[in-house]
């Protein structure tokens, strides 16, 4: 077994346990609830607090990487995860749960990045397609059948099994990684925290987070308005600080490969516009009848359809270029969110139709991006920039969602009978507004035949 096939394997689980942690919680709410005594919005925050511990913790994992060793800082970042874990299980009030989920988040929020960055610095560039359709095939599979798992523990236990269910695997992926990883050496120069940087985007982000919480409900709207302005002040001041620190917390000059940046703005602006849609599409589904187990096997073709695009980014990337699998991914989502204010109350084929194209521009978009974001970095950059895609990719799961929220709230007050549809279009060109980007930078910029030496 090749170190190569043992850091990316470990780098997958580790990518699953994030993933299994991030959706397989919310068919666990009612029974939570129930048990807990907690309101809607607290519950929000069992959700939230996990999210806003990975949004805490990735900036640091260059600087802990340096001073600790990657080996060590993943022994650590799992042994936390799988804690909070196993505490969370034991809670016996709703503010324990989320605190001990919040512990989950920080050591979460190091798995991705860390791993991440020795998983591509160990494969050689004319492999990392490759890679990356196996890395985008788990984002297809674990949100797909996390729900139907967590669903099932219910069922059969309680939503205490839901949590518990990390422990085992988290166990076993800090016994590989202690086992597997070797220690490699670290740069020998002074790497001093920006400690002014760290809490000034910190507190930004968490301001960010709470805002966004706050917007999707009218009564608490007006708190959320003024969480975001906060929030925009603070980030200016962590920009003016990032600009003047030796070191930042994040390494924001890697924007400069135009690569990256485009990735990030696709997976911003395409997955992230998935997963608002999915609410409203939801909502609207729900209204006309269709039930929760109908509304969810709706999951089913868009998975299929997911993954024959990974297969085809796969197989075709590097003989048509990124540009083209991305104007095609843009469009076919687009299309099937534009096309769902026309599902009718009767009418599941065309409701699964639409998820189809939904699933196949998706995934043609982010597994594209994925390869892209990485694909002119140095193997010095691999770290600094993998936390700057898991920063923009954690906040794209919940920011475009909470824009959609706020328009379909406003809304349905002032055009109720068109809220719904115009909300969808709004999504639908969402989805579109990154071609405008990628039709202007030259080829070169997007070229998977450079890299860096």
């Amino acid at each position: 077994m090749t170190y190569r096939f043992k850091v990316e394997a470990l780098y997958l689980l580790g990518f699953s346990l994030d993933l299994i942690n991030m959706f397989i919680a919310n068919v666990a709410y009612p029974a939570m609830a129930t048990d807990l005594g907690a309101s809607v919005q607290q519950l929000a925050w069992v959700g939230n607090a996990y999210m806003l511990g990975l949004a805490l913790v990735i900036p640091l994992a260059l600087w802990l990487s340096v001073r600790w060793g990657e080996r060590r800082l993943l022994c650590v970042s799992l042994a936390s995860f799988t804690l909070g874990a196993l505490l969370a299980s034991q809670a016996s009030t709703i503010t324990g749960l989320i605190g001990w989920r919040f512990l989950q988040g920080l050591g979460g929020g190091l798995l991705i990045p860390v791993g991440q960055a020795l998983a591509y610095r160990h494969c050689p560039p004319a492999d990392r397609a490759r890679m990356t359709a196996r890395i985008m095939a788990v984002a297809l599979l674990v949100p797909a059948l996390a729900p139907t798992l967590g669903g099932f523990l219910v069922t059969a236990g309680s939503w205490r099994s839901v949590l518990l269910v990390s422990v085992p695997p988290g166990l076993a992926a800090l016994a590989l990684a202690a086992t597997w990883i070797r220690a490699e050496s670290r740069p020998s120069q002074d790497f001093s925290l920006d400690v002014a940087g760290l809490l000034l985007g910190s507190l930004g982000i968490g301001l960010l987070l709470v805002s966004l919480s706050l917007l999707t409900d009218a009564a608490s709207r007006p708190a959320g308005v003024v969480a975001a302005v906060a929030a925009t002040v603070v980030l200016l001041g962590y920009a003016r600080a990032s600009a003047r620190a030796r070191h930042p917390v994040l390494q924001w000059s890697l924007l400069r490969h135009a690569s990256l940046r485009t990735a990030m703005l696709i997976y911003l602006l395409v997955p992230g516009t998935f997963i608002g849609t999915q609410l409203v599409a939801t909502l609207r589904l729900h209204q006309l009848g269709y039930s929760a187990e109908a509304i969810g096997m709706l999951m089913v073709p868009w998975a299929c359809a997911s993954a024959v695009a990974i297969a085809i980014t796969r197989h075709v990337v590097t003989r048509v270029g990124p540009r083209v699998l991305l104007t095609f991914g843009m469009l076919f989502q687009s299309a099937g969110i534009a096309s769902l204010p026309w599902v009718g109350a009767a009418q599941p084929v065309f409701a699964a139709f639409a998820f189809v194209l939904m699933g196949l521009g998706g995934s043609l978009c982010s597994s594209t991006a994925q390869i892209l974001a990485f694909q002119r970095l140095s193997p010095d950059e691999m770290l600094a920039g993998s936390s700057l895609w898991n920063i923009n990719r954690q906040l794209s799961f919940c920011l475009v969602a909470a824009v959609l929220a706020c328009v379909l709230g406003v809304l349905s007050v002032s055009l109720a009978q068109a809220a719904f549809a115009l909300t969808l279009w709004l999504a639908s060109t969402l989805t579109l507004l990154p071609m405008l980007l990628i039709w202007r930078l030259p080829p070169a910029s997007l070229s998977l035949n450079e890299h860096p030496t």
